[in-house]
């Protein structure tokens, strides 16, 4: 007898939901990096590159860490501490980021390697962590392999979605009207919420086998 597995109708929705907010956190602490950096190394174009270049770099090694997670018993429990380890690396941007900006200012006289040193020392570990979020999720969300590329598809669609959002919203909106630090706690806080959610509906998501005769076994 052939067995299907299924999935409880709410995960994929909600796999897309933390797909969606880890996508708008990453762009909005990306371009809060920028706010961070500029009171000691200014707003040039080579501060941007330097942002740019480690979020890209750390979003690599991310992606290249969580696909090879991803293939080790992934399920929604493990997905959930990737959100609460990354909601507490992101902490220190908020807590320690000026006196952090102040020794690197102190001993690094070229700002150009002075910024890309600053960025590295704050985000690189935590955009590792938010770059394993996609592949991991790509992992949760394919049972099919045919529907493997629309699935995948849709995925980076709704990550995407997210990051434009949270790119228009933290630069025309949030710090308008909220300190930086502020802005980057809420970030962490609603990431370690999320990562606590689906840590805790882990046992109801799992999987049911169905086999012919229409007997349902856990």
């Amino acid at each position: 007898m052939t067995e299907q597995q299924t999935k409880p109708s709410w995960q994929n929705l909600f796999i897309y939901l933390l797909a969606f907010s880890s996508g708008f956190c990453i762009m909005g602490i990306e371009l809060l990096g920028g706010r961070i950096l500029a009171p000691f190394f200014g707003s040039s174009v080579h501060i941007w590159g330097s942002i740019i270049t480690v979020f890209m770099l750390s979003l690599s090694f991310g992606y290249l860490a969580g696909g090879k997670l991803s293939t080790k018993n992934a399920s929604l429990k493990k997905y959930g501490f990737i959100f609460v380890l990354a909601s507490i690396t992101i902490l220190p941007v908020a807590i320690w980021s000026t006196p952090i900006m102040e020794v690197i200012f102190l001993n690094v006289e070229d700002s150009r390697y002075g910024s890309l040193l600053a960025c590295a020392a704050l985000f690189f570990i935590p955009t590792i962590i938010l770059g394993m979020i996609s592949p991991y999720s790509v992992r949760l969300l394919v049972t099919d392999k045919d529907s493997s590329g629309q699935t995948a598809g849709k995925l980076y669609f709704v990550s995407t979605l997210g990051s434009a959002l949270g790119t228009i919203l933290t630069s025309f909106y949030f710090v308008l009207f909220f300190e930086v630090d502020n802005i980057i706690m809420v970030f962490s806080s609603v990431l370690g919420m999320l990562g606590i959610c689906a840590v805790f509906l882990n046992k109801s998501a799992k999987p049911l086998n169905i086999n012919t005769t229409g007997v349902v076994h856990e």
